[in-house]
C-alpha cells in the first residue's frame, strides 16, 4: 500500500505550489452572449419567462447594511472567485457580497404574480425588491423562488441579493469547498452560481410536481402541489409519445384531485442504452407547464447464481460508474456552458461508463436533464457538512485499518464532526429537499447519504427517513467506511489494496476505486500533483487502466454489482482524472468502450 500518497491526498491547506492558469474550450467570449440562454428547469417549463443571467453590479461589504457604492460588474451565474465572473475575489466568512440589477416592467398584469427563481446561491441569501426584503434562502446547493409581486411598481424596479458564505467554518453543507484548498479539497466559491430568471404565473399556480413511473402496471402517477388551496381546481394531464409538441397523445386525464394515475399500455422503457422519454403537459386552472418522464424501475434482487445485484427494469444491471466532482478551471462550480455539461456526460458514456456518481454537489437541473436524454445513470451524493473534520478518525484510520471502522457507531457525534444538533437538523432538511428537487429525474438511481464518515450521524435512521420519501430508488447509507449495516449496498472505497469481492445480502459495490494519476504537462493546475498511483507516461497509464478495467470485469462474475472509478477529470491539485482539468486531453482510450462494461 502506498501510504505516503494516501497521506498526501488527505492533506489540507499545506504549503501551496505554483499555480497555472487553465481554461476549457467551452464558454468562449462570454461578454458577447447571455450565459445559459436555455430555460433552466427542463422538467417544469413555462413559456412566459425572462432570463436574468448576464452582467449585474456587485459590492463587498463588512456589514449587512446595503451599500450605496458598487465595486464593479459581475457576470451571473459565475461566482466571484472564478475567472469568468470578472471579479476574481474570495468572499470571506465575515464579509457580505451584494448583487444589484434593475428590471423594467411597462405594466403589472392583473391577476398575475412575478416569481424570481434561483437555481442556487452559495450559501445564504436575502432578496430585496425596491429596497424591501422580499424573501431569502439558507443553503448553497438547492433552488428556490421569491414572490416579488407585493414590492413591484410600474417602470424600473431594483433587485438586490445579499449573500454570506461561511464555507468550512461552520456546520452547513459545503461539499469539497475549502478556504485553505489543497489535496482533495478545492477552491471555495460563493454567491449566485446557477441561473436566475423570472416568470409570470397566475394567482394560483403549480409550485411542484411529482412524477412516479409505475413500471409493473404500465402507468404513471402524477401529483401536483399548488401554492395555496385550490378549491377543487381542475387539473388536466396529457401524456405524449415524446417531448415534441406535436407528438401523438397517448392518454389524457382531467381531475379535481391532486393526484392522478394514467395508463400507458405498451410502453418503451428508459435505460442508458435506450433513453426514451415521454412528454407530459400539466394544466391547473390558468397555469400550464411542460415536463417529461422515463419509464424505468430500479431495484435489488438475486441473479441466477443467488448473488445480490442492482436491477434495472427488473433485470440485473451492472452500474459501471465514474466519480464526478463538477469543477471547472475557469468557472469552479458553474460549467462554462450548456455544451460543456453535455461534453462531460457524453465523454463518460463514450468511455464505457453508464453511471456518474455526482460527488458532494447538486448540479443545476439542466445537467440531470442531459443525463436523462443522453442515457446516464446518476448516484446522487447528499452534501456533507458538520464541523472541522478529525482527519485521524475520518481519513487516516480507515485508510490504514479499514476493518476497524465497522466497530464504531455513528451516534458518537464528536468523532464524526457532528456535535451541533442544529447542524444535524439542517442536514435532514437539505437531504429531504434534495430528494424532492431531484425526484422526477429518470437518471437518478441511488442516493448516497454520507461519504467516508464526514459529518455522518444516525445513518440507519437517515436511511429510513429517505426510504419514506422515495421508495423508487436504492440507498448507500455510508459510502466508503463506517458502515452501520443499513442501506441497499455494501459500499467500499479501495485505493491501496487488491480489489476483492465478498458478496452478502446487500449488493456489493466499490463506490470509489482507482485514482490512477498521469500528470499531463502543460495541462496541470499546480506544480503540486497527486493521486493514489502515479504513471509518468501515457503508455504506462493506458496499460494500467486496461488491466484495471479487466479486473473489474472479472469481479462482476464474483459478485460485484457496481463500481465507481475515481475520477472523470483532474481537479486542481488532484491529477487522477481520465480527462485533464481543462478537458483538452483524454488520457485513456479503451480499445472498445464496451469492453469496460461486463458482458450480460
Amino acid at each position: 500500500m502506498d501510504f505516503k500518497n494516501a497521506v498526501k491526498a488527505l492533506q489540507i491547506g499545506k504549503k501551496e505550489g505554483k499555480k497555472f492558469r487553465l481554461s476549457t474550450e467551452f464558454g468562449k467570449n462570454p461578454e458577447e452572449e447571455l450565459p445559459f440562454p436555455e430555460y433552466p428547469r427542463p422538467q417544469m417549463r413555462r413559456e412566459n419567462w425572462t432570463n436574468l443571467n448576464g452582467w449585474w453590479e456587485y459590492a463587498f461589504t463588512e456589514t449587512q447594511k446595503m451599500p450605496k457604492q458598487r465595486d464593479g460588474k459581475i457576470l451571473v451565474p459565475f461566482s466571484p472567485e472564478c475567472d469568468v465572473s470578472g471579479v476574481k475575489r474570495q468572499l470571506l466568512p465575515k464579509e457580505y457580497l451584494w448583487y444589484f440589477r434593475t428590471i423594467q416592467l411597462p405594466k403589472i398584469p392583473a391577476g398575475k404574480r412575478l416569481l424570481l427563481q434561483f437555481g442556487a446561491v452559495d450559501q445564504d441569501a436575502v432578496i430585496y425588491c425596491n429596497g424591501k426584503r422580499a424573501g431569502g434562502h439558507l443553503g448553497g446547493y438547492l433552488s428556490f423562488s421569491v414572490d416579488l409581486t407585493p414590492y413591484l411598481k410600474t417602470g424600473e424596479n431594483e433587485l438586490a441579493v445579499k449573500v454570506r458564505d461561511e464555507t468550512d467554518t461552520d456546520w452547513k453543507g459545503r461539499g469539497k469547498q475549502s478556504l485553505t484548498p489543497g489535496g482533495m479539497f478545492y477552491t471555495a466559491q460563493s454567491g449566485i452560481w446557477q441561473s436566475v430568471w423570472m416568470e409570470w404565473v397566475p394567482e394560483t399556480y403549480l409550485e411542484r410536481i411529482v412524477i412516479t413511473p409505475e413500471y409493473d402496471t404500465a402507468s404513471v402517477k402524477v401529483r401536483v402541489f399548488l401554492n395555496g388551496p385550490d378549491a377543487g381546481l381542475t387539473k388536466k394531464i396529457t401524456v405524449r409519445e415524446s417531448e415534441a409538441p406535436d407528438a401523438k397523445v397517448i392518454c389524457v386525464r382531467e381531475t379535481r384531485e391532486n393526484e392522478a394515475e394514467l395508463i400507458l399500455g405498451n410502453f418503451a422503457g428508459w435505460s442508458p442504452e435506450h433513453p426514451h422519454l415521454y412528454g407530459v403537459s400539466i394544466e391547473a386552472g390558468e397555469d400550464r407547464i411542460e415536463s417529461y418522464f422515463g419509464m424505468r424501475k430500479f431495484g435489488i434482487g438475486k441473479d441466477e447464481k443467488g448473488i445480490t445485484r442492482l436491477l434495472l427494469n427488473g433485470k440485473p444491471y451492472f452500474q459501471n460508474g465514474v466519480l464526478d466532482q463538477g469543477y471547472w478551471p475557469e468557472s469552479l462550480y458553474t460549467p462554462p456552458s450548456d455544451e460543456a455539461m453535455v461534453y462531460d456526460i457524453k465523454t463518460a458514456k463514450r468511455l464505457g461508463f453508464n453511471m456518474i456518481r455526482k460527488h458532494l454537489k447538486v448540479e443545476c437541473a439542466r445537467w440531470y436533464s442531459h443525463c436523462d436524454h443522453i442515457g446516464m445513470l446518476v448516484w446522487q451524493d447528499m452534501i456533507n457538512g458538520g464541523g472541522r473534520s478529525i482527519q485521524t478518525f475520518l481519513l487516516y484510520l480507515p485508510t490504514v485499518l479499514p476493518f476497524v471502522t465497522t466497530e464504531f457507531r455513528d451516534n458518537c457525534y464528536p468523532l464524526f464532526s457532528r456535535t451541533s444538533k442544529t447542524g444535524r437538523e439542517w442536514w435532514k432538511r437539505e437531504c429531504r429537499e434534495t430528494v424532492h428537487q431531484l425526484y422526477n429525474a429518470p437518471c437518478v438511481s441511488l442516493w448516497v447519504l454520507f461519504n467516508e464518515g464526514w459529518g455522518q450521524f444516525d445513518a440507519r435512521e437517515m436511511t429510513e427517513m429517505v426510504r419514506a420519501l422515495d421508495l423508487t430508488r436504492q440507498i448507500d447509507h455510508a459510502s466508503g467506511w463506517y458502515d452501520q449495516g443499513a442501506g441497499d449496498i455494501k459500499s467500499l472505497h479501495n485505493y491501496f489494496r487488491p480489489l476483492k469481492v465478498k458478496p452478502e445480502e446487500r449488493a456489493f459495490a466499490f463506490s470509489e476505486y482507482g485514482g490512477y494519476t498521469y500528470p499531463v504537462q502543460e495541462h496541470l493546475y499546480s506544480e503540486k500533483s497527486f493521486g493514489y498511483r502515479t504513471y509518468q507516461n501515457q503508455a504506462q497509464y493506458q496499460k494500467a487502466m486496461d488491466a484495471l478495467a479487466e479486473k473489474i470485469r472479472e469481479l462482476t462474475e464474483q459478485g460485484l454489482a457496481a463500481a465507481v472509478y475515481t475520477q472523470l477529470t483532474d481537479v486542481e491539485e488532484e491529477s487522477n482524472g481520465i480527462l485533464t482539468y481543462d478537458r483538452k486531453v483524454c488520457k485513456w482510450e479503451p480499445q472498445e468502450a464496451k469492453d469496460f462494461c461486463p458482458k450480460e
